[in-house]
């Protein structure tokens, strides 16, 4: 009888890992593969947008400091406008899923110790963020809705609900705080290049690399630029206990506009966001997505 228990025991731990075996390889397969490299390049359209509009506004040309919601309004504004948001939500939401296939099945090799942990986490984060971009993107398509606050609506809205909280306060400064560690994790990615290893370049040339590498340094440089003016003005907001003075993307960008030479350093993040944009072109393409 106990043998019997035994081999139905291992009967069923060999089920769940064959039925975990299938599950990894459908969502790791050729076809979701490919879907997850058409969220990179969709990632790539927003912040090419988002960087060409703070260029323009930077030499006096118009345009505009917005984040990605602002550049899902700027797609459908153009001709075949709505066809086109409707691939870049498609293409978003692809990249949204990725990011739960990346938190699930650590396709990235990031382990299960704290570190590993809390990458996965982030790249769970990451899933959410952009499922809820492609619903705005939906909503705006097919005029069922506006898309959603702009970025700097949300962050206020909710360091507004974060303030309400007991030790509301140090909430909202622990929040600001983890957002300057992003910024600071940005700016050592943009020096130290690691991110080349996931990319698969070894059939490029010499000066191809180069400039891919300088398109990724720029890239997640003007990243953190971003992530630290937010992460500042988080904790301004939490100690002035004033929601109003947390930003989000877009009025980051503007603040950059109101410092010593806000133009030239507004054009300078700016094109790093485009560098941002070409390079998750270049991730489209040649990323590893399978490293575990």
């Amino acid at each position: 009888m106990k043998e019997k228990t035994i081999q139905s025991d291992n009967s069923i731990s060999n089920d769940i890992r064959g039925a975990n075996r299938m599950a990894r390889n459908a969502a790791t397969g050729k076809w979701m593969t490919r879907f997850a490299r058409a969220g990179y390049a969709a990632k790539g359209v927003v912040y090419l947008i988002i960087g060409f509009l703070a260029a323009e506004l930077a030499i006096g040309r118009g345009g505009a400091a917005t984040d990605q919601r602002g550049a899902l309004h700027t797609i459908y504004s153009q001709p075949f406008g709505k066809f086109l948001l409707i691939v870049v939500a498609i293409g978003l939401l692809a990249f949204a899923i990725w990011g739960f296939v990346q938190a699930i099945y650590d396709t990235e090799g990031k382990g299960t110790d704290a570190k590993g942990i809390i990458a996965r986490i982030g790249y769970a984060v990451v899933g959410v963020t952009y499922a809820a971009l492609a619903f705005g993107a939906y909503q705006i398509a097919t005029s069922t809705g506006s898309g959603g606050n702009s970025s700097s609506t949300s962050t206020q809205d909710a360091t507004a609900r974060l303030l309400q909280l007991p030790f509301g306060v140090a909430l909202v400064i622990i929040v600001g705080l983890i957002v300057l560690g992003v910024a600071f994790y940005l700016f050592t990615k943009a020096y130290n290049a690691k991110f080349q290893s996931t990319l698969n370049l070894t059939t490029l040339g010499a000066q191809v690399k180069r400039a891919i590498i300088f398109l990724g340094r720029l890239g997640y440089g003007a990243l953190g630029v971003v992530f630290t003016i937010i992460g500042f003005f988080m904790i301004v907001a939490a100690v002035q206990f004033n929601p109003h003075q947390a930003k989000g993307l877009d009025t980051a960008l503007s603040e950059l506009l109101h410092l010593s030479f806000g133009p030239l350093l507004l054009g300078i993040v700016a094109l790093g966001l485009i560098a941002y944009g070409v390079y998750s072109f270049v991730e489209a393409r040649y990323r590893r997505l399978i490293r575990a």
